[in-house]
């Protein structure tokens, strides 16, 4: 099974992927992809929404969001989240196949949330799919860890605590530097459960060609949503595209 569509992997790592600060991040965040984007109203696609913290933060500011998940498990914590709003749409999709055209004036992919794909001409599909569901003059903005962050920064192993909990992440690539490969191990009770995520890494030029390619333009990368020129000092790559 790809790992992505494994319900186990995130229910396993939901505590260590979507901490309570994490959502307390998702409000500022929303805050600054409005400044960013100009955008102070319409149609919101949450692409890769996960437990939907920004699809509940876009919802509660009168934005209408369409919130798209392949996880089940996931889609339901949002529904959760976003309980008594009625301006969010919650669909469980496969992102190469979600398309809506002509409908969303922004869409949102966040916390390196593409590139899941192994063949890298279904995550050029993601992001023609992006391109049609985006009304003409729509937005992009995608947040991640680009492939120069993750070299500059790079550990082949790392260890996290979290109450009697550990998780213990490998890194390495395929040959060839392409594709990116995390075992991540959780020990909990005395017991271990073993994942494996696998991902393209794209560098920040990769990915403005790929977005070109697609049709997008007006492409910018910044190293925060304080649009800060992406330079050797950034942690995540943010790229806004029209």
């Amino acid at each position: 099974m790809t790992w992505f569509l494994d319900e186990n992997f995130w229910k396993d790592l939901y505590d260590w992927l979507f901490p309570p600060e994490s959502f307390e991040l998702a409000s500022k965040q929303v805050e600054k992809i409005i400044q960013i984007t100009g955008l102070q109203g319409g149609s919101v696609l949450d692409l890769c929404c996960g437990p939907a913290r920004h699809t509940h933060e876009f919802a509660k500011r009168g934005f209408s969001v369409t919130a798209v998940d392949a996880s089940e498990f996931l889609l339901n914590k949002g529904k959760e989240l976003c309980s008594g709003l009625t301006n969010v749409c919650f669909v469980q999709a496969d992102m190469k196949d979600f398309v809506e055209p002509n409908h969303f004036d922004l869409v949102v992919n966040i916390y390196t949330s593409f590139g899941y794909f192994k063949d890298h001409n279904d995550n050029m599909q993601v992001l023609r799919n992006i391109r049609k569901s985006l009304k003409d003059g729509g937005k992009l903005l995608m947040e991640m860890a680009s492939k120069e962050i993750v070299l500059k920064n790079y550990r082949d192993s790392m260890i996290t605590e979290r109450g009697e909990s550990m998780l213990i992440e490998k890194r390495s690539f395929e040959p060839g530097m392409a594709r990116m490969i995390n075992d991540w191990i959780i020990l909990k009770d005395g017991k271990y459960r073993v994942y494996r995520l696998e991902h393209y890494l794209y560098s920040a030029q990769k990915l403005k060609m790929m977005l070109q390619m697609c049709g997008f333009n007006d492409i910018a990368a910044y190293r925060s949503l304080d649009k800060d020129p992406y330079d050797l000092n950034a942690r995540r790559l943010v790229v806004l595209a029209q």
